[in-house]
Formats: structure tokens, C-alpha cells, sequence
């Protein structure tokens, strides 16, 4: 019997201070196109699969008053509960993209163990971006 409550992952919301201004940072420094910014710039989103980036306010009545408010770092030292994660076939020159257009370099790309390549950046809102490549698959065995 299939379930209709099997849900779609839809969403990813990032809370900003500036939707029009990360929209374009997330554009130029991540390669991503602008599905939509609103006319008030209290939305925003990317090209980005099935599944949507968007970008709204860290403050803003219908989810202060609902949810509550957003917690954001106090310092470089801190960084929120998530971090946004996107995969490249290049990641040293998606890394360098990303510095070249206004993030933050927190860590050069490196090999894992796990056979993944991995470099991280922060966003103008200080969010952590991972940059990595797909996991390589494990060699056959004989």
C-alpha cells in the first residue's frame, strides 16, 4: 500500500541579513542561476535541482512571532547548526571561484580519507559552505 505521506523534499531556507545581497553572492560565487527574488526582497531563490535554495530575513514577524528567532553566531568562532553543502566535479576550482566572488576562505580543498575531496568557505552571513566532490566508490574486490 503506498502512503501519501511520504514527503518531497522541498526546501532549504537560509535566514539572512540581506536577501538580495546573498542571492547574488550564492549566484556569483557558487555558480548557481536566480529563480526568484521578490519585489520587496524579503524572498529569494536558486536554480538548484529538485530541491530549492531560498533565502529570507533572520527577522521577520510571521516566523519570530510563530517560531521563534533566529539564533546567529556571536563570533568567526561560533557558526550556526547547519552548514550548506554543494558537490563539484572541480573543487579546487569551485573553491576558488567561491574566494574570488566574497567568501571566506575557512579550508583549503583536501583529500579525505573517505575518498572525498573537501574545502569550506563561509557565505557573507558567516554560514559554513562545504564544498566537496562525490564520495568515491569503493574499489572492486576480488
Amino acid at each position: 500500500m503506498t502512503s501519501n505521506l511520504i514527503p518531497e523534499y522541498a526546501y532549504t531556507v537560509v535566514y539572512v541579513k540581506d536577501v538580495a545581497k546573498s542571492v547574488a553572492f550564492y549566484s556569483k560565487a557558487f555558480g548557481y542561476h536566480v529563480r526568484r527574488l521578490d519585489e520587496s526582497n524579503r524572498w529569494g531563490e536558486l536554480e538548484s535541482g529538485p530541491t530549492t535554495i531560498a533565502f529570507t530575513p533572520i527577522h521577520q514577524r510571521e516566523t519570530d512571532d510563530r517560531s521563534g528567532a533566529v539564533q546567529t553566531p556571536l563570533s568567526d568562532r561560533e557558526r550556526p547548526p547547519m552548514e550548506v553543502c554543494f558537490s563539484y566535479t572541480d573543487v579546487d576550482a569551485a573553491y576558488k571561484r567561491a574566494v574570488e566572488n566574497g567568501a571566506t576562505p575557512v579550508s583549503e580543498p583536501e583529500d579525505k580519507e573517505w575518498g572525498q575531496r573537501v574545502g569550506y568557505v563561509r557565505d557573507v552571513d558567516g554560514i559554513v559552505v562545504r564544498m566537496g566532490s562525490h564520495v568515491a566508490k569503493p574499489a572492486k574486490q576480488d
